[in-house]
């Protein structure tokens, strides 16, 4: 059992999806809760727009009691409003607030919030401090190795930060300037796991993409649990198969036709209820890719559907699509790591 703070009680080696911008909503997080993800979050909300009540802000609090535990991410570069934002994260009960050091994308980590943070771990630090002074609920933190190759400096991050009270660290293992490109670098995560002063829960992130690499970096590098991002985007059974794969070191069959056609529909419904009509479906269109992705001649199907804007109409290209290839095979377990959105802070 892995614990964060006294009362969060998580499975061994649990598995956490990643706050993603645009993605990690309900509708989403619904299905990767049903497919086995043991800890979620919010999509990443700024302290500056809960404060000013911004509507956008305030709705990504939303969150449902089967969803717990819980988390909601913040972000901000002020020390009292980051310390605000987390009064107001508290009223609405969730199990945990997270703080975001990892985001790299200019309109965030230029304005001195998410990754940008790491060219000061003091500012970092008292961010963290203000956060953890203002509330009683576990405070986490989900940041990078570093600026640059030149600044890796998350050894001393972590030290610093479990000091003034942080219960858990998630780190992603590339830098601020690789954003998401080349390969993540895990030997810093697993030096930070492996330091005898480190006695909170160190998850890992970045690039875990099968059951596989999962049980190899459990092995190699020590770490906690695996926080996973891209690799759920449409393929949120990856969480039950890493487990299976852990548990037994046997891969489960890969979800049929008609199992990635009723989560789809799953997303569909929640999406509607959630978001209403016009945005619900409007938003919907950019998961059935994912979700379908490698059937043969999908791409006139998705053409269908990126144009329906009833769930009805939806609903029946789906299960015509059931219908045709119900005896359709798959032959990988997990899709390949794809960037959603250019402007997505994704894991």
């Amino acid at each position: 059992m892995v614990k964060i703070g006294e009362h969060i009680e998580l499975p061994d080696f649990p598995l956490l999806l990643a706050p993603m911008e645009d993605v990690s909503d309900p509708p989403f997080r619904a299905v990767c809760k049903d497919n086995g993800a043991d800890l979620m979050y919010s999509e990443f909300i700024s302290s500056e727009g809960l404060i000013r009540d911004a509507i956008k802000s305030l709705r990504k609090l939303d969150f449902s009691e089967e969803e717990r535990p819980f988390g909601i991410q913040i972000f901000g570069g002020d020390e009292e409003a980051l310390g605000l934002s987390a009064k107001i994260c508290e009223t609405v009960k969730p199990d945990l607030v997270d703080i975001n050091f990892g985001c790299p994308v200019k309109k965030v980590a230029m304005k001195g919030a998410g990754a940008g943070v790491l060219k000061d771990i003091d500012l970092m630090v008292r961010l963290t401090s203000s956060v953890v002074k203002s509330t009683s609920l576990p405070v986490t933190v989900k940041t990078r190795l570093g600026w640059d190759e030149n600044t890796k400096n998350i050894e001393e991050v972590a030290e610093r930060l479990q000091d003034i009270g942080i219960k858990a660290l998630a780190i992603h293992g590339r830098t601020r300037t690789q954003m998401y490109k080349g390969e993540a670098d895990w030997t810093l995560i697993g030096k930070v796991k492996n330091n005898p002063r480190i006695t909170i829960p160190i998850f890992g992130n970045g690039d875990i993409d099968s059951p596989e690499k999962a049980v190899e970096y459990k092995n190699r590098y020590g770490v906690d649990g695996i926080m996973i991002g891209r690799a759920a985007i449409g393929y949120p059974w990856i969480f039950n198969e890493i487990k299976h794969f852990v548990a037994t070191g046997k891969h489960l069959a890969a979800p049929t036709v008609a199992s990635r056609v009723a989560v789809c529909k799953k997303h569909l419904h929640k999406s509607f209820e959630w978001k209403g009509p016009k945005v619900g479906i409007y938003e919907m269109r950019r998961h059935y890719t994912n979700y379908l992705k490698g059937m043969p001649g999908i791409k006139e199907y998705r053409g269908k559907l990126v144009t329906l804007e009833t769930v009805t109409e939806i609903e029946a290209v789906l299960d015509e699509i059931m219908l045709k290839y119900h005896d359709y095979t798959f032959e990988k377990t997990a899709i390949e790591l794809v960037n959603y959105h250019e402007n997505c802070p994704l894991d």
